[in-house]
């Protein structure tokens, strides 16, 4: 429906934000409505941002990529819900609000509902409760959320605002604890005492998927072990203060060196400990010596052998990265006492001393580089200790379900393709299962419960879980079903898990929790499963392996059937932006120097899955396109005429402008329908620059009356019908642009207006030659560049032209001959058959420009 024309005489870009971001929240236009059947809605499992600190490009960049997918299925007549979640339950928020406010955490002290912080926060944190720690936390990150939210209206994400969620929030903690409940109760879900990869720092377990190899110095110590005969076996170990915690020697079984010495008892130098010599296939012959320790636990590859090999647990190392202060049992404790209480550096410092006083050191430390684990968001290298710990199956140690959960992503479509093989190498990596608790405090609780026994004993074998109809629960200050308050911590009555599940644990849940899982059966029938999870590719192995995961059991199907992977964004050294090596770019400056519509230009113009590097060229690209739109649009609503009186197209050019449009909207429907909205805009961009710079120019005169009423109709239709096909294009990248131009003369949104239908431009085009723009725009072109070549102006009129050209061609350029003789200001236009185009023409003037 059209409206009054409304043109401005000078059209800019400055102030289109704010103005359409309120008109649009008042307008509800990108409201979802719920009463749409789930074939009529188009949902979208958006990433929730980690509420700490501040965003950056990275985010704006992949963030445009769902925006622009979600403007163009709402285009296309979909119902899209497209909710926004915020990821303020992990690590960083927890420091944050201890610094912020001055407190610590402190799961044994009981909730006080009338707790304030301290004004001035002290030297010391003081201990509140989990409940209250938490409560903090939420009203901390509830100021950042106001800050992202701002900027994401800013940038003209279309989202429903009136759907949002907090993974700490009272909906996602049910969602949480009532799945874990499920995969508990299913046998999903188990608790082991077993050896668990640690960060001393923050004093928590980590699982395989947050850990980084980081290249780091040490050496190679060779050690003089004891054999039968008195002899020695020589070592090597980079990891000498954990020879306290050797359980046994191991060797290749096939290395000929040590077939004698398996099945023998080896001693251990300096603490004299009666090992047994073991055969082992991961044992590498050409590393070393060939023969390696077996310590409990120095890496991964000694939690394998320590556990198929059935070896005992002699663990020295506490979870703050110390040695434990007792020798374990079977060692000598004398020398033990020398390295007792000391940090694991200070520990290897002093054992290799020890060593060179007993001579059981043989010769120099070999110093080496070579990676070591870290957690991802730690300092120290990890360790490994023996704790209690939840896991969840994935298939790390089940080959039945890691065979379905690759088949799980194989039933997926991915963004790009060869995505999958990312998946699929991480879930075929796997050894072990996935471990979700953490020992913190600003996170989802266990909603478990253990019984004490008279003597005051925790029985880990029969947890008391919550009732789903109570959840979400704090154990620390709610009670188990049975028991009253009076009986925690007493012999005979129960005591708290004080746990936390990791933040994926929560996250992998995003769709669900998005959904309204269980909180509103009605909502999640019509939106789950989503049709649509954008993400980085580095999450591919904790954020989309689990949430398939958790889907597995619960629905037994996936969760959403479209995966986007998008890249990094790169600094001009082509490294990844983060805010850990202090590369990154705030969004806020790049927006006020260049303006939203530039800057989603720029992140929409990074494929799918492709890592893009941070280009300001781009962004002035993408503002001269959106000043272009301004201009060009001027010019089209210009005329006098009122829009709904136009009359078809008529004449060859316009009618040839029509049918490359409906070709344009097919290619542009087609790249969008694979999730290629880089193609999508490539594709809309080019087409729309041609049409500025040659179709505009060669129905100048004619959309004026130059040549008569029913010419000019046919070229002011065209222009018209041109010029709503390309907002219309142009509308998922450039929402600003788009909008305020669509304002100026018709009804409604341009974001609620049906995506360009290419059945009707092809009709309204009827039989055309398609080659007819081209043939005209090439003429043109060679005529500019005669006057450019003379350096003349445009505008000096040529006596006559002659246009050489093959026969076919020629053919195609008399039926637009009118339009290029007046764009070209020529007087009399002339054709000769020859092999190639080529143009002669005579300048009525050789006046300089």
């Amino acid at each position: 429906m059209t409206a009054p024309r409304n043109v401005p005489e000078k059209p800019k870009l400055e102030g289109l934000e704010a103005k359409w971001d309120e008109i649009w929240e008042a307008d509800g236009t990108y409201r979802f409505d719920r009463t749409a059947t789930r074939n009529q809605v188009y949902s979208i499992d958006t990433p929730p941002p980690t509420v700490s600190g501040a965003l950056h490009v990275g985010h704006i960049f992949s963030y445009t990529h769902t925006d622009t997918l979600a403007r163009y299925h709402r285009m296309q007549g979909k119902q899209v819900y497209y909710p926004m979640g915020w990821d303020d339950n992990g690590l960083p928020t927890e420091r944050r609000v201890q610094n912020y406010f001055g407190v610590r955490c402190d799961p044994s002290l009981p909730y006080d509902p009338d707790f304030q912080p301290p004004d001035e926060p002290g030297k010391d944190q003081l201990p509140i409760s989990r409940r209250n720690f938490v409560e903090l936390c939420v009203q901390l990150t509830a100021t950042d959320e106001q800050a992202f939210e701002a900027l994401w209206r800013r940038l003209g994400l279309s989202i429903d605002w009136s759907l949002t969620y907090a993974t700490i929030d009272e909906r996602s903690r049910r969602a949480s604890q009532r799945a874990f409940l499920r995969n508990l109760a299913r046998g999903e879900a188990y608790q082991s005492e077993a050896p668990s990869l640690w960060d001393v720092t923050f004093r928590t377990a980590v699982a395989q998927a947050e850990l980084e190899d980081r290249e780091r110095p040490g050496a190679y110590h060779r050690l003089a072990f004891r054999l039968p005969d008195g002899a020695d076996l020589p070592i090597d170990t980079t990891r000498p203060e954990l020879l306290a915690a050797c359980v046994a020697v191991v060797a290749h079984p096939d290395d000929q060196r040590y077939q004698q010495l398996f099945g023998q008892t080896i001693t251990t130098p300096l603490f004299k400990a009666e090992v047994p010599m073991v055969a082992h296939t991961l044992a590498d012959p050409e590393k070393g010596t060939g023969a390696a320790m077996i310590c409990t636990f120095g890496d991964t590859t000694d939690v394998t052998w320590w556990r198929e090999l059935n070896l005992p647990v002699r663990a020295i190392v506490d979870r703050g990265g110390r040695l434990v202060a007792d020798a374990p049992v079977g060692i000598d404790p004398t020398p033990y006492a020398e390295i007792a209480g000391r940090t694991i550096g200070g520990a290897q410092q002093r054992t290799v001393e020890l060593l060179k006083e007993s001579g059981e050191l043989i010769g120099e430390p070999r110093p080496i580089t070579h990676p070591v684990k870290f957690f991802e968001k730690g300092q120290r290298p990890l360790e490994i200790v023996t704790s209690r710990q939840w896991y969840i199956r994935n298939g790390g140690r089940d080959q039945a379900l890691r065979d379905a959960l690759i088949d799980r992503g194989r039933q997926l479509n991915w963004v790009p393709e060869h995505m999958r093989v990312r998946y699929e190498n991480w879930v075929g990596g796997l050894n072990g299962d996935w471990l979700i608790s953490r020992q913190r405090f600003f996170g989802v609780p266990f909603p478990i419960w253990y019984p004490l026994g008279p003597d005051g004993e925790i029985d880990y074998d029969h947890p008391i879980a919550a009732n789903e109809a109570r959840l979400p629960v704090d154990p620390s200050s709610d009670t188990p079903p049975g028991y009253s308050e009076d009986q925690r911590d007493q012999p005979g009555g129960f005591t708290v898990d004080p746990d936390v599940m990791d933040t994926w644990a929560t996250s992998s849940l995003s769709p669900q929790i998005a959904c309204y899982w269980e909180d509103d059966p009605d909502l999640f029938e019509r939106t789950f499963p989503m049709d649509l999870r954008p993400q980085a590719h580095e999450i591919i192995r904790t954020w989309l392996f689990a949430t398939v995961t958790r889907a597995h059991f619960e629905h037994g199907g996936l969760p959403w059937s479209t995966a986007a992977i998008s890249g990094w964004v790169l600094d001009p050294d082509r490294k990844k932006m983060s805010k850990s090596k202090g590369n990154v770019v705030t969004p806020m400056d790049t927006l006020e120097a260049f303006g939203a519509d530039a800057l989603r230009y720029w992140a929409s113009s990074g494929r799918p899955g492709t890592d893009t590097a941070f280009e300001e060229g781009q962004m002035k690209v993408g503002r001269r396109l959106a000043v272009k739109i301004l201009n060009a649009s001027r010019f089209v609503l210009g005329f006098d005429a009122a829009p709904d009186t136009r009359a078809q197209p008529t004449e060859t050019l316009d009618r040839a402008l029509l049918a490359h449009l409906a070709d344009l909207v097919d290619d542009t429907t087609a790249a969008f329908d694979n999730g290629d909205y880089a193609r999508a805009l490539e594709l809309a961009e080019t087409s729309f620059w041609s049409f500025t710079d040659d179709y505009l120019e060669l129905v100048k005169n004619r959309a004026y009356g130059g040549r008569g009423g029913p010419e000019g109709e046919s070229a002011r239709g065209a222009l018209e019908a041109a010029l709503t096909a390309y907002l219309k294009l142009f509308a998922p990248f450039l929402p600003y642009v788009t909008e305020e131009v669509w304002s100026w003369w018709q009804q409604g949104s341009v974001h609620r207006s049906a995506w360009p239908a290419a059945a009707e431009l092809r009709a309204a085009a009827g039989e055309v030659n398609p080659q007819a723009a081209a043939v005209a725009a090439d003429a043109l072109r060679e005529i500019r560049r005669i006057k450019s070549d003379a350096k003349v102006r445009l505008s000096i009129p040529i006596a006559t032209a002659t246009v050489t050209d093959t026969a076919e061609r020629l053919a195609i350029l008399r039926l637009v001959a009118g339009d290029v003789a007046d764009a070209g200001r020529c007087q009399e236009l002339l054709t000769a058959v020859g092999p190639g185009l080529s143009v002669t023409a005579e300048l009525e003037t050789e006046t300089a420009a």
